[in-house]
């Protein structure tokens, strides 16, 4: 908007000002007694530009974003953390109990026992929100005595931990928001709920799946792939939770009445075999994993889109894109040579990749 408000432009226009005759050159008295004026002026449409930039949310970033949502109560998803899997055993190589709320840690972080779910079988929640719970692997460390404790380990992960919540991911759902406002429980509205939930990526919702009154909710990760069963569970939980006296009671965003299945969404694998020419500048390993990565963003862009379908030529281009393949021949996916159909509420995602 304010482009050409540069210092370069506003000092010309300030000296075009000057009286012919008067001596306008770099150094002169004019000239300095101008300049300062016109940076400081440069430096105020800088600042315009950045303040209309920040004040739509097409533009817009960090904390100004968040405080655009909030103007249609919309909040930023908070970091969460993970819950891992805690393995203990006695001296003799037996499982062993520990005390709940005992304390570990592992990578660098702490863990504390949450709760009991098998023989020396722990849940462990970390004590710091956020991804980086999810990676540590091997030995835990008490931080706490515990009585015939001589080893512990670090397993699976129950439920992912994640970051507070990106800009782009808050600005997709400020959009689907304010684009498709939910009203009355329409199918705006599941999908909205579901996007509140930590580790939802997007939804997809079939109305009237089973007869009337009943919702079926298909949930995709934050990794836009198939939910976890933690996530599953929570959207089901925060739109139509079973209290005890059954489903549809009106308990969660949903209206009393309305039945809501939550699912994961499907998994449809795409798998690739193709010959390569390499050009000589990438290991095929390089090439693979390359491949691999830019199959793995494109078919994460295209799920729940308005055609979910991977594109056969689409996958080709893509190859013959990949840094140190010269050519291709012989591309095959699914085992054929048209584009994949995913039906509805499933999501594409990244099968095996055979590069001969």
């Amino acid at each position: 908007m304010y482009e050409d408000r540069t210092f370069e432009a506003m000092l010309q226009e300030m000296l075009s000002g000057v009286p012919a005759g008067t001596d306008k050159r770099e150094g002169s008295i004019i000239y300095d007694a101008l300049a300062p004026a016109a940076k400081k002026l440069a430096e105020a449409y800088a600042e315009l530009a950045r303040s209309n930039r920040l004040a739509h949310a097409q533009t817009s970033s960090g904390e100004e974003l968040r405080l655009r949502g909030a103007d249609f109560g919309i909040d930023p998803r908070p970091a969460s953390a993970a819950v891992r899997l805690g393995l203990f055993y006695d001296a003799a190589g037996a499982p062993l109990d520990v005390p709940v709320e005992s304390r570990y840690s592992a990578g660098g972080l702490n863990f504390i026992a949450a709760g009991q779910i098998g023989v020396g079988r722990f849940r462990l929640v970390c004590e710091t929100a956020g991804a980086a719970g999810n990676v540590p692997a091997g030995t835990l460390l008490p931080l706490d005595y515990v009585d015939k404790l001589a080893s512990a380990a670090i397993g699976d992960v129950l439920a992912a931990g994640e970051d507070e919540e990106s800009d782009e991911s808050f600005r997709t759902r400020f959009f689907a928001h304010v684009r498709t406002p939910p009203t009355s429980g329409n199918r705006a509205a599941y999908r909205n709920w579901a996007l509140e939930v930590p580790g939802v990526g997007d939804a997809y919702v079939v109305p009237c799946w089973n007869g009337p009154n009943t919702v079926k909710v298909y949930v995709l990760g934050a990794d836009r792939t198939s939910a976890g069963a933690g996530v599953v569970q929570a959207v089901k939980d925060y739109i139509d939770p079973d209290t005890g006296l059954g489903e549809g009671m009106g308990e969660g965003a949903a209206p009393a009445g309305a039945l809501t299945t939550v699912v994961a969404a499907p998994a449809v694998n795409v798998n690739v075999t193709a010959s390569i020419t390499l050009s000589g500048s990438r290991t095929p390993a390089q090439v693979d994993a390359d491949f691999g990565d830019a199959l793995t963003s494109y078919l994460a862009g295209i799920a729940y889109g308005d055609d979910p379908r991977p594109k056969y030529a689409r996958i080709g281009t893509m190859l013959l894109d990949t840094a140190g393949v010269a050519d291709y021949a012989n591309l095959l996916v699914n085992g054929g040579t048209t584009n994949v159909t995913v039906a509805e509420g499933a999501v594409a995602v990244k099968g095996t990749v055979t590069l001969t």
